[in-house]
């Protein structure tokens, strides 16, 4: 049998006939069309289940009304319950630095608010941020915000992060050129004196730099590929050369490293992702993390 058919059914043994029920239904539809759907369900089984005029349910009516009458007289009830739990619910993705650094006091913030909050949170690469979200499987992601944006998706920058450079903090180079030489064999005549430290090349920081050495000429490809900002850092502090990455405001530079300013390089944007029009959490998640980014500034 077709749902639909016992869902229309449903309304006219409810307001007894079929005209009450296309004056009282919850969505939009015509006349002939419930009369022609009930039709062809009664064509279904065999039987006439109501009387036209004046209207009273058959014994085939009867039985099939109370029958549906418990599944569709509760949907209401049931949409009001699923709409209150999901209103509550938070389905967050985040990189590792963003949950690490700024989204815990958000957080914080938005349970202190919403005390009912059912919070949902994964830890993600940056790569797999736009795939998430496109595919619903959460509601909203924080990630670099970089590249084409897949179909659907809207995005709002939070935070420009600046580009930096770390070096040991022993180093008296003031300058990220400091550290590039001549070679007279490079192509670009331009290449970097120390070993680099940096991320893999699909990673949005990383093709930020490469794309400004290419534009400036400068030869200086990675010798020392890590997945993470911070274990450029580490590597840096233990002596194995100078690495790319960001300055993060409100964070002290770990012990024995510094930052050296890359200056003309754009900076690494920080935002939200979502699709379509976010629900209240969302909206209020959003709110609350553009002030804790204003206390940032």
């Amino acid at each position: 049998m077709n749902i639909h058919h016992l869902e229309l059914f449903y309304f006219v043994a409810k307001f007894e006939g079929i005209t009450a029920a296309v004056r009282k239904m919850p969505y939009g539809i015509q006349q002939p069309a419930v009369s022609g759907q009930i039709l062809q369900l009664e064509e279904k089984l065999g039987v006439k289940l109501f009387n036209r005029r004046p209207f009273a349910l058959t014994p085939a009516g009867e039985e099939l009304y109370d029958y549906i009458y418990p599944f569709f007289s509760r949907l209401g009830d049931l949409e009001e319950k699923l709409r209150g739990e999901e209103g509550r619910h938070l389905r967050l993705a985040a990189t590792a630095s963003a949950l690490r650094n700024h989204l815990p006091d958000v957080l914080e913030r938005l349970k202190k608010e919403e005390p009912d909050l059912k919070l949902s949170l994964r830890e993600v690469a940056p790569s797999d941020v736009h795939a998430l979200v496109a595919s619903q499987q959460v509601d909203i992601a924080i990630g670099v915000l970089g590249g084409k944006m897949s179909e659907g998706l809207k995005c709002e920058p939070l935070l420009k992060i600046p580009t930096v450079l770390w070096v040991p903090s022993r180093s008296k180079a003031k300058t990220w050129k400091d550290f590039l030489e001549k070679d007279p064999f490079s192509k670009a005549g331009l290449v970097g004196n120390e070993p680099l430290i940096g991320l893999p090349p699909n990673e949005v920081l990383q093709q930020l730099f490469q794309r400004e050495f290419d534009r400036l000429e400068v030869n200086w490809p990675v010798s020392v590929e890590v997945n993470s900002t911070d274990v450029v850092r580490d590597f840096v502090g233990r002596g194995f050369g100078v690495g790319v990455g960001i300055f993060i405001p409100g964070l002290q530079p770990p012990k024995g490293v510094k930052p050296i300013a890359m200056k003309g390089f754009p900076p690494l944007v920080i935002g939200a992702m979502y699709q379509g029009r976010p629900k209240g959490m969302v909206q209020d998640f959003l709110r609350i993390a553009k002030d804790h980014v204003k206390g940032l500034a």
